[in-house]
């Protein structure tokens, strides 16, 4: 698999990880985002360099296609900086980030496949988000044992039920950010989206 940090475009190309990294990593998000809307390469290439994997894991939930993924993140950061100076105020990256990068796919998405999906439009077989059989779920809340049943009634979710589980759990996102990548218009409908599907797990497994 070829490294998603290997950039395409000349004018991407990130500073020594650790140089980025001290000079950010006790900064807030607000004020990470400021500092590259306001032209500071460091600061840009601390996105870069921690976010462009996450968003290669999280787009392998909507797409195998390694290629076009790679493109998805290259054409992110590359438009990113194209607007640098004129972007809106960022309170947190990560959710910015993934949101920008599930439409990203669905734009690459329907432009070959001659489609018009929306973000909200998580249709099943064009979005097999999956749950690996090491999710943090299946660790903490139940025993090893059962990890097949749980899968298979993970299987049984909706798509954005799945995905909002996740969220929830393998990237360790609030209902907040949930509310912002999955594009709800409040955050009582991420809740609501997650309950009801933590319930129909249990179901599920207590059926079997």
């Amino acid at each position: 698999m070829q490294n998603p940090l290997l950039t395409k475009d000349a004018s991407i190309s990130p500073l020594k990880h650790s140089k980025s990294v001290k000079q950010y990593e006790s900064r807030t998000d607000m004020d990470i985002w400021s500092a590259f809307n306001k032209g500071n390469e460091t600061a840009f290439n601390y996105i870069y360099r921690i976010y462009a994997p996450a968003l290669f894991q999280y787009g392998g939930q909507f797409s195998k296609d390694e290629a076009m993924l790679q493109d998805c993140i290259q054409n992110i950061f590359i438009e990113l900086r194209r607007k640098r100076g004129h972007l809106a105020e960022v309170n947190n990256i990560r959710a910015y980030l993934y949101k920008t990068m599930q439409r990203e796919v669905v734009r690459c998405i329907n432009r070959e496949k001659r489609t018009s999906y929306t973000t909200c439009e998580l249709d099943e077989g064009i979005f097999p988000i999956e749950i690996c059989h090491e999710t943090k779920l299946i660790q903490q809340e139940y025993e090893m044992e059962r990890k097949e049943m749980i899968v298979a009634a993970m299987n049984q979710l909706s798509a954005r039920q799945r995905q909002a589980i996740l969220l929830l759990y393998e990237e360790g996102m609030n209902f907040k950010e949930i509310t912002e990548v999955m594009e709800f218009s409040e955050v009582k409908s991420a809740r609501k989206i997650i309950y009801r599907a933590l319930a129909s797990l249990k179901v599920l497994i207590k059926n079997k």
